[in-house]
């Protein structure tokens, strides 16, 4: 039954649930049993929720009508689910020793969303420590291999996620996305990863890194089934304050498509020239230059020139302020870490030096003890930005650069529908590589930063590979292709994204799916 059902999309796997070929508990334990065979090599997983997934398939499948509700778009499908998320009653470590007993009391919205359409949470996947970082190297617990190369990283911080995506671990996971933390490790993994619009899903229950940046997203093997996970976890959710309200109709002045299952199931009805056709796309002349491997920038200008082919109006823009973005972000990003972080100090939950002979040796000890390296140079980095005396000089000019960044774009999205780029500057780089320079660690993610800074929907999906290419690789390794739209433009982003993937047939070939 394995081989039947690992690799299937979501709606190759509901069709066969609706027609009883197969069983949710079917479903579910041949996609564990394929855990349990590859997960040594790649470590995905930072821990395992089998037994409620199993309680949850033998209840849909008692249920068997739920396979054809509309409303539970992932009934019965397997899901994996970053470990910055809290799952009521199971332990969420954000890949911190500060958290590593920790049990969380309720589940994050997210959560609910998933379970209330049905899917099947296989368990928390492995991060860099707190989301912070671009390879997963950051991990207290252990390093994810790329599936493609196992010598080489998958990206991050949500590299477990998208390491058990491509890997066929799950049919589709959860990231979070606060600088390019979903869209980056989807380009080195080859599978498609979607961070949405700014409030388009809720953050309640997602453990904050930089609140005014931080996005719960979907990884999938193909646009349809990142889609659909899209679909099952968006929604306003009074518990979050950023959280958008009916956003395709009260923020939606130029009429992009709604996200609906009827509109996702409407692409397959229309071939990627009628998707198209008249499509204005500009191509960031600024991302597309120096600092990007060659192979790279050669799959994305290909890409450009098959989405003109098909009928899209493909020019080049610029982005005149996207040279401040790295800076911008790990000012504004390291300070509201600072203050988010501040909150584990030992008393209420987490990690505590119970030898510690006073209260300030406690937070001083158990605070070193329990945050890894990257999070202490991120955490001092924005105490200081947001110092006395400091605070103007950086921290408030990073918010002015921040509204350039914005206007930049506003200024593209009068003409333009979206705009593209590289995923990132290279292709997956060797474990260890890069861990001993952190600026280079940073610049993976220069291309994905302003997204996030201006609050943009974003979509990573395949667009070639690079065979031996600068970083001589053994094998081949995934080029990702990043599209950008203006706020509640996720369906748009979908649409386009689609056309493209069904025009290039770049389809995922995973060492564990062939």
């Amino acid at each position: 039954m394995s081989a039947e059902v690992i690799g299937k999309s979501i709606s190759e796997l509901r069709s066969m649930l609706k027609a009883k070929t197969v069983s949710a508990s079917e479903v579910l334990e041949s996609h564990i049993a394929h855990i349990e065979k590859h997960e040594s090599e790649i470590n995905a997983f930072l821990s395992f929720t089998f037994d409620q997934a199993r309680q949850q398939a033998r209840t849909l499948d008692q249920n068997s009508g739920d396979f054809s509700d509309a409303g539970a778009v992932l009934a019965g499908v397997p899901v994996a689910v970053k470990d910055n998320m809290c799952v009521s009653g199971k332990i969420t470590t954000c890949g911190s020793k500060i958290l590593e007993n920790f049990t969380a009391p309720y589940d994050a919205q997210a959560i609910v969303n998933l379970k209330n359409n049905g899917a099947l949470i296989l368990g928390k996947t492995n991060l860099d420590e707190f989301a912070m970082g671009s390879s997963t190297e950051n991990s207290a617990y252990k390093c994810t291999n790329n599936p493609h190369d196992t010598s080489c990283v998958p990206g991050g911080s949500s590299g477990g996620s998208a390491a058990a995506v491509a890997a066929g671990f799950a049919v589709t996971a959860l990231g979070s996305d606060t600088g390019g933390s979903i869209r980056q490790p989807a380009s080195f993994c080859g599978v498609v990863g979607m961070k949405p619009t700014y409030g388009m899903v809720s953050r309640y229950g997602l453990v904050a890194f930089a609140s005014s940046l931080d996005q719960i997203g979907p990884f999938g093997r193909t646009v349809e089934d990142t889609a659909l996970t899209l679909l099952a976890i968006a929604g306003h959710d009074p518990k979050d304050s950023t959280s958008l309200t009916a956003p395709y109709r009260n923020n939606n002045p130029k009429g992009f498509p709604e996200l609906t299952l009827s509109m996702i199931e409407s692409l397959s009805k229309q071939s990627p020239a009628e998707l198209l056709k008249g499509t204005r796309i500009g191509v960031i002349k600024e991302l597309v230059g120096e600092g990007i491997e060659t192979n790279v920038r050669n799959s994305v200008l290909d890409a450009t020139k098959l989405l003109t082919a098909l009928g899209a109006i493909v020019e080049e823009v610029s982005l005149p302020h996207s040279r401040y973005a790295l800076p911008v972000y790990y000012l504004l990003a390291t300070a509201e870490a600072s203050a988010n972080l501040a909150r584990f100090d030992g008393v209420r939950y987490g990690l505590r030096d119970l030898d510690a002979p006073d209260i300030l040796s406690m937070y001083n000890s158990s605070r070193s003890l329990g945050f890894g390296a990257e999070v202490k140079r991120r955490i001092m980095l924005g105490t200081y930005a947001l110092s006395s005396g400091y605070y103007d000089a950086y921290y408030k000019k990073a918010q002015q650069v921040r509204r350039l960044i914005t206007s930049d774009f506003e200024k593209i999205f009068e003409k333009f529908d979206l705009v593209l780029s590289p995923t990132a500057p290279s292709t997956a780089f060797k474990t260890g590589e890069k861990t001993g320079d952190p600026l280079q660690m940073y610049l993976s993610d220069i291309a994905t930063i302003p997204a996030n800074l201006a609050g943009l929907p974003g979509i990573s999906l395949p667009c070639g590979t690079s065979v031996a290419g600068e970083n001589a690789h053994r094998s081949e390794m995934p080029i990702g292709l990043q599209l950008l739209g203006a706020p509640v433009s996720d369906g748009l982003l979908i649409k386009v994204a689609y056309a493209f993937e069904q025009a290039s047939k770049l389809k995922l070939q995973s060492p564990f799916l062939r």
